[in-house]
């Protein structure tokens, strides 16, 4: 077990942004940062990372929350986990306590997918390193082909014996179970080696972890087949897996474009070469999990083919995907006969970079001049090649994108611009109507599966808080709730006062004293009652106590209320231009606290005014009516002296 003093240093340690940056481009937004979310689908970045606050929070989906619980989501681990996990990137010792034997076993099983394949790949590795075969076999190719050692370390490189059950066996005596050799897909389910006479390529996941294999065969003139992948599995799917993208995430971000190759040999190359912003499809069919991973760190898309244009038409009919993804597609046709590694091999970094460069064409245009050329004078032909290219346009999200490309291809095509887009507005109208369909037999299904689902409640919905479960309540005063509560997390351990003699936490929970158990939603009734015994323990309500509470749906609640998808514009500080009459918005604590429990205090007070008028209403008992008409004059007098405090005309 991790020691708390090592948690608590990790922590402390770990920063919202370096951790986030791993995984996500973000961009400088004021104080925030934002980026696309890597946890849904989104075409507009509503992922925000506050380095003040240091959380997370995606407006879109509604996740949220810290370092750790971003690793935790992202990477699917659990708290330990996370907290090795960042441990090791910040350099930080862990402290272990004595765990029980139980303990240790659960925690060796959730790690030991991962503690398999890496144990896989150092084997892969020794055997290329270490034995006679493997140099011989391994070794000798991939040094022909030119990698140098530190190469064939960072893309764990290895060679695969020729024995059949030589990994199998090996992997036993060193007590790893097979059930889990099998589940990998290391072992067959006739207990033979998977990969075996090959040369290895260790497949990773974005934060590094060996998740999969490839294997080339090196014989030659034998019926099977050059590559084979590791079978999908627990920690490994192909579709949502871009090969080197661990390796090359760093320069695709400084660079803010991602050259896209077929084959590994060919990211590896063209990154040994200092072209490092590199990743492969793995010879499949690019799918949009792995577009949207790219897109994570830049818009911009470099696809290089071969000279072989009949595989580049082929290839073409798959990257409408990444046009619905908005990324800015580019096309480089390489020399006739010739594939990246083996280009380069021929003319170098520096010719290669200035070809692929000054030979980079928009996608789009691309495929218009290529197809054109098929199409030449046959009109039927062109017909087709019109539909192709305004269906690849139609999929274009942005309105001015599309518009610029029906002007070219109406320019290229020596057609009128007008013909083009009424035809462009009919395949969207009805890709629009088949997605509608689409969407209204998925809800019609879901209706069916969850009957009484919060959209089909009447009332007042409350923003995004999955602390506050089931349907929307309707209660008016949920607002000045949520903004009570709001203040008492984001700012309890602030001054409320110039002399600091007390908090707004202690400001806020005094004056609410009396009143706690009459909050009408219950989510923020327990974390008001958790502040209220936290300042009792430690004097103090601190924001990290919240977000990092043990109880997920407090802390995701206090995550969410930190949160806010307004913030001041970054355009008035660059011009010096801030408020006048208060404070700015985050150091505004004392206004903003004596603001709400003013309008809270009225609304509560509206709430008793009101019940007692129905009592009014109904009393018959003449010695009960004189002491509700009196509760009823002290109301309504607290009631006119806080709406006049607060500027609000009362109207009944």
């Amino acid at each position: 077990m991790i020691a708390p003093k090592t948690v608590q240093e990790v922590i402390d340690t770990a920063k919202i942004e370096e951790v986030v940056q791993d995984f996500v481009n973000l961009k400088r937004t004021g104080a925030n940062m934002k980026g696309l979310c890597p946890f849904h689908n989104e075409k507009t970045p509503s992922f925000t990372v506050s380095p003040s606050k240091n959380l997370f929070k995606c407006f879109g989906c509604g996740k949220g929350g810290t370092p750790v619980t971003f690793v935790m989501e992202h990477e699917t681990m659990t708290y330990p986990e996370a907290i090795r996990y960042l441990a090791k990137k910040y350099n930080i010792e862990i402290e272990e306590k004595e765990i029980s034997q139980e303990d240790r076993e659960a925690m060796q099983w959730n790690d030991s997918l991962y503690v398999v394949n890496e144990f896989a790949k150092q084997f892969f590795f020794e055997q290329l390193t270490q034995t006679d075969k493997g140099k011989s076999i391994g070794l000798s190719y991939f040094k022909e082909r030119g990698y140098r050692d530190e190469t064939i370390q960072k893309f764990g490189l290895g060679y695969a014996p020729e024995g059949r059950d030589t990994f199998t066996k090996y992997a036993l005596s060193k007590g790893h179970k097979l059930d889990m050799l099998k589940s990998l897909g290391l072992t067959t389910s006739k207990d033979t080696d998977f990969f075996w006479n090959r040369v290895m390529f260790t497949i990773y996941n974005l934060s590094g972890k060996p998740v999969a294999f490839a294997g080339r065969i090196m014989q030659k003139g034998v019926k099977i087949a050059k590559y084979i992948n590791s079978p999908e599995t627990e920690i490994y799917n192909k579709s949502k897996t871009v090969y080197g993208l661990y390796q090359a995430k760093t320069a695709i971000r400084k660079l803010d474009e991602c050259i896209l190759v077929e084959g590994y040999t060919d990211v590896m190359t063209l990154s040994q070469a200092g072209i490092e912003n590199v990743v492969a499809s793995s010879g499949t069919a690019l799918t949009q999990d792995q577009l949207r991973m790219i897109k994570r760190f830049t818009p911009n898309l470099k696809i290089l083919y071969d000279g072989d244009s009949a595989g580049v038409k082929a290839a073409l009919r798959g990257l409408d995907l990444a046009l619905e993804q908005d990324l800015n597609v580019k096309i480089v046709l390489l020399p006739e006969g010739e594939d990246p590694d083996s280009y380069l091999q021929n003319v170098g970094a520096k010719a290669f970079q200035e070809y692929i460069d000054s030979h980079s064409r928009d996608f789009i245009l691309f495929k218009i001049e290529l197809l054109m050329e098929d199409a030449k004078n046959d009109p039927v032909k062109k017909a087709d090649l019109v539909k192709d290219i305004l269906g690849s346009i139609a999929r274009i999200p942005d309105n001015i994108k599309r518009s610029i490309y029906v002007q070219e291809c109406a320019r290229l095509m020596q057609m009128e611009e007008e013909s083009l887009l009424r035809e462009l507005n009919k395949l969207m109208t009805g890709r629009a109507q088949k997605e509608a369909q689409r969407l209204e037999v998925a809800q019609r299904q879901a209706e069916r599966d969850q009957p009484g689902e919060i959209g089909n409640v009447p009332g007042e919905t409350i923003p995004d808080t999955r602390a506050v479960q089931g349907p929307a309540t309707g209660k008016k005063h949920e607002f000045q709730e949520r903004d009570i509560v709001r203040i008492l997390v984001s700012a309890g351990d602030k001054w409320y006062n110039e002399e600091e003699t007390v908090t707004v936490g202690e400001f806020v929970l005094d004056n609410i004293e009396e009143i706690i158990n009459s909050f009408d939603n219950k989510a923020y009734q327990n974390l008001v009652q958790e502040a209220k015994s936290l300042l009792k323990k430690s004097g103090k309500v601190s924001p990290q106590y919240f977000i990092n509470h043990q109880d997920k749906d407090i802390a995701d609640l206090a995550i969410d209320l930190m949160h806010s998808p307004f913030e001041y514009s970054p355009g008035w500080g660059e011009r010096n231009i801030y408020l006048k009459t208060q404070k700015m918005p985050d150091d505004n604590y004392m206004r903003d606290s004596t603001h709400a429990l003013k309008i809270f205090k009225l609304r509560k007070i509206e709430k008793l005014y009101n019940e007692n008028q129905e009592r009014l209403r109904e009393m018959k008992d003449a010695s009960q009516l004189d002491i509700l008409l009196k509760v009823q004059m002290k109301l309504m007098t607290m009631r006119n002296d806080l709406a006049k405090e607060l500027n609000i005309i009362v109207l009944r």
